[in-house]
């Protein structure tokens, strides 16, 4: 199982997020990470085989590397490489399970889960008949569905409600490529999103000569006006997908 698996075949989609698990089309609410018996019942509804994992950003965060000169040739060494840039990027202290994509031009994209974390998931998957086949952040399930539509500049807002109010979530921006992610886990209003998170990366994308034209949003039902315009991403979560 790839972080980044993007294989053929059909499989049914889990969607995990603080407050809510949807399986085959059915949502449960829950507060936080669920348990593995409320995992094993909703997977249990789902037609036997394997099954497609889309999860919280902050689940499974995310760290975009910039010129990377070189990289260990052994896959061992790479794997450590990668883990270590991974921890310490984001001052991690738990051992987390990275993989990593090269974008090419010393870009690679690093995304992890908590050891634990994917070891519970995967077993208790495996134990019920519905095999993890992919895991993906939801950030990055979202830019891959917008990926053939993305020639120009932009910006994509990953958002999820916060119990105590405003969005926790992940901003990304391209040019020609996947060029800023940042990620946040204190939660604020749209208004501050839009003052004090977008405002500045579409500062720097202009600075670095790739205005963002557009800005896509996944996760609220309306949002503020602003300089950049906004298309806010349709909320439906299919039951299946073609990988």
């Amino acid at each position: 199982m790839s972080v980044f698996s993007l294989k053929s075949g059909p499989a049914s989609r889990v969607w995990l997020e603080p407050h809510r698990l949807v399986a085959g089309g059915k949502t449960l609410s829950i507060e936080g990470l669920p348990s593995e018996e409320a995992i094993a019942r909703s997977l249990q509804a789902l037609p036997q085989g394997p099954t497609s994992w889309v999860v919280d950003d902050l689940w499974a965060p995310s760290v975009l590397l910039r010129d990377v000169v070189a990289v260990p040739s052994s896959t061992e060494a790479q794997d450590s490489f990668f883990r270590w840039k991974f921890t310490t990027s984001l001052a991690l202290e738990a051992p987390f399970s990275v993989q990593a994509l090269n974008l090419g031009e010393g870009a690679w994209l690093l995304a992890g889960i908590r050891e634990d974390l994917r070891e519970s998931w995967l077993q208790t998957a495996l134990r019920v008949g519905r095999p993890m086949h992919s895991l993906l952040p939801r950030w990055l399930h979202l830019y891959n569905r917008l990926a053939p539509n993305l020639d120009l500049p932009g910006m994509l807002l990953s958002l999820c409600p916060h119990p105590e109010g405003g969005f926790t979530g992940t901003l990304a921006a391209w040019g020609r490529n996947l060029t800023l992610l940042r990620q946040w886990a204190d939660p604020a209003d749209p208004q501050t999103w839009m003052d004090e998170r977008i405002a500045p990366t579409a500062a720097y994308m202009t600075r670095e000569s790739k205005p963002p034209q557009e800005l896509w949003i996944w996760g609220v039902t309306a949002w503020p006006e602003g300089d950049i315009p906004h298309r806010l991403i349709q909320p439906e979560i299919s039951a299946q997908e073609a990988l």
